[in-house]
């Protein structure tokens, strides 16, 4: 019974959290009031970045007055929206753009974006803005326009965005998390917001979440423990070479998985040109080529006895620990470049340091079974007996 009330009252809350998160956003979105009076027909509170979107379609001369507002922001920012007439991404959007100009003045301007090393300069879009004029107040733009629609259609794809201005210089906007989300579709007609221009983006965040399972599962997770069994299992004789086949198959499944992974996040750069994430990128391409070593290092392992074992093992151990090390600081930064992932790296977190404590407590376990043993073997092999009589009976001296 009290487990049914509790879960009552979790979904009530829930559903009234719902409630109040979506009437707070569509009174902040019909209920707004601009100082210069002026309405609109409709209004929509865009998914992302405290954005609106106000507008009125007049489809005798196929125009749209519309105001667009993003909060959340200080007037050393720029904000930007547009659309993009024949894509879906950041390329071939034309925009509108406000910021605070060099003389003090909220400034609002049109600016087509050719490519991703767009610095926003001002130009002329593909169609016709007779208006467009902005203001900023209480940590919010507003950009006021008048659109002349391109002939014979009123669904189109969107972006939105801002970033921060340096002096007079238009800084690049943050590349994670929800900027690299805001857009999406509108229809002027019928009032809808949609999704289809944010279709490829929704499969690309796919991509992201495989490619971040992947190698936080491979190189963040099976190759410390793999590590682990080969660190600490080989000191008891019952799990010989029981420890070596579970290392080998930690290790050999974290490379393959691990390649699958490395093999995504190509394949995210590729169709991300504009989004750079260096220092993630350099490490897994480190990881990748230190990992292939030690695939060739096993196939090349030389016997225990043999005279090259002392140097083989040394490599290997070098390379292991440095792989291991280079994969927990990347998977972090992988969580740094999804950005809003705070579960994910609160949960990898924890099962770092749960392998941290087991490893902490293998290792005190171990030393004391292996100084234990050593006491054991002293005390039955001593090198010098009573009365000069040494461990094996007599006086005479043998070589070990």
């Amino acid at each position: 019974m009290t487990r049914l009330l509790t879960t009552l009252l979790l979904s009530s809350f829930l559903l009234l959290s719902l409630f109040s998160t979506s009437s707070y956003a569509q009174q902040n979105c019909s209920g707004f009031s601009f100082r210069n009076n002026q309405n609109f027909a409709t209004c929509n509170a865009l998914p992302l970045l405290n954005s609106f979107l106000h507008w009125s379609y007049h489809p005798d001369n196929h125009t749209v007055d519309l105001a667009y507002r993003h909060g959340g922001v200080s007037n050393s920012d720029w904000v930007a929206w547009g659309l993009n007439i024949d894509g879906s991404r950041m390329v071939g959007t034309q925009c509108l753009v406000a910021l605070r100009n060099s003389s003090g003045q909220i400034h609002a301007y049109t600016s087509p974006i050719a490519d991703y090393q767009t610095q926003l300069t001002q130009g002329a879009l593909s169609f016709n803005v007779p208006r467009i004029e902005a203001e900023f107040s209480n940590g919010e733009y507003i950009i006021f326009a008048t659109l002349v629609l391109p002939s014979g259609r009123t669904s189109f794809n969107q972006a939105w965005q801002n970033g921060r201005v340096s002096g007079q210089t238009l800084q690049r906007h943050v590349t994670s998390g929800d900027n690299m989300r805001s857009f999406g579709s509108v229809d002027f007609a019928n009032g809808q917001l949609g999704s289809d221009g944010g279709s490829s983006v929704t499969s690309r965040q796919r991509r992201r979440h495989v490619h971040g399972v992947l190698n936080a599962v491979s190189w963040g997770v099976l190759m410390p423990m793999g590590a682990v069994f080969a660190r600490y299992l080989k000191v008891f004789k019952a799990a010989n070479p029981a420890w070596f086949y579970l290392h080998v198959a930690c290790q050999t499944s974290a490379y393959i998985v691990g390649v699958a992974g490395w093999g995504t996040g190509l394949k995210l750069g590729s169709d991300s040109p504009g989004i750079k994430f260096t220092t993630h990128r350099n490490i897994g391409i480190t990881l990748f080529c230190l990992g292939t070593l030690q695939v060739f290092a096993l196939l090349l392992r030389p016997k225990p006895d043999h005279k090259y074992r002392l140097y083989w093992n040394i490599y290997h151990h070098a390379i292991g620990y440095a792989v291991i090390s280079l994969s927990i600081v990347n998977v972090f930064e992988g969580f740094d470049a999804l950005n809003g992932q705070k579960n994910w790296k609160r949960a990898y977190t924890g099962i770092i340091i749960a392998l941290g404590a087991i490893a902490v407590l293998l290792e005190a376990f171990t030393w004391f079974i292996v100084i234990k043993r050593k006491k054991s073997d002293s005390n039955k092999y001593p090198q010098n007996g009573t009365n000069g009589v040494n461990a094996y009976g007599n006086g005479t001296h043998q070589q070990a």
